[in-house]
């Protein structure tokens, strides 16, 4: 697979966009458990405590491109620096759905945005730019103001913020088949460590993933 697997337009500079085409096949979902109880524990032994998630030479760098698209991460923050802040502070990954949960797996893992969408719920060409006055969707917490946020969007509207997920988009219990897509900073993070880190966590879990 190449990446990305989709025509993209970069309009926002710094980042690095990894893709994954995700299918269940027989989730396993005490080895997902294991992996959720790993996965945190982890990141509780790498941030000890929240403050020590924005010196993260990862964590800095999605701050940094945050504000270069226009959004302030200290009132919008980036959806992984909110999962690790409740990771530190002694929380757990929940179980959600298997490809769901395997995305936040990776995510706490990578200290990065992650999101799936349902395959055949967009279509390219793609474009990852700032969102303009007057645009928004349906968040999964509801109305969300995309104004000044690093947005993916294809040909209908937008697609997905690295802040919160848009319902057009997103995962059900019977979904077997999505595209999972990480948000990184290109200053730290490459392609052949994500693929390699998702590979680690979806191994055992009844969830094939390609990513090359």
């Amino acid at each position: 697979m190449k990446q990305p697997p989709f025509e993209t337009g970069m309009d926002l500079g710094g980042w690095r966009l990894f893709w994954a085409h995700l299918e269940v096949e027989a989730a396993d979902t005490t080895v997902l458990t294991a992996r959720r109880t790993e996965v945190a524990a982890a990141a509780r032994r790498r941030f000890a405590d929240t403050a020590a998630i924005s010196g993260d030479p990862v964590a800095a760098a999605l701050r940094t491109l945050f504000r270069a698209a226009g959004c302030d991460p200290t009132r919008y923050r980036p959806a992984s620096e909110a999962l690790l802040r409740r990771l530190a502070k002694g929380g757990d990954l929940p179980a959600i759905f298997p490809l769901v949960d395997l995305n936040n797996c990776l995510s706490a893992a990578l200290a990065v945005p992650c999101c799936v969408m349902v395959e055949g719920s967009f279509k390219p060409p793609l474009t990852w730019r700032s969102g303009v006055e007057g645009e928004s969707y349906e968040s999964l917490r509801g109305p969300f103001n995309l104004a000044g946020k690093p947005v993916l969007f294809d040909p209908e509207g937008p697609l997905d913020t690295p802040i919160t997920g848009n319902v057009r988009v997103k995962v059900e219990a019977v979904t077997r088949k999505a595209w999972l897509v990480a948000y990184m900073p290109a200053s730290e993070l490459d392609l052949e460590t994500a693929g390699n880190t998702l590979d680690r966590l979806a191994e055992g879990t009844g969830i094939t993933a390609e990513w090359k």
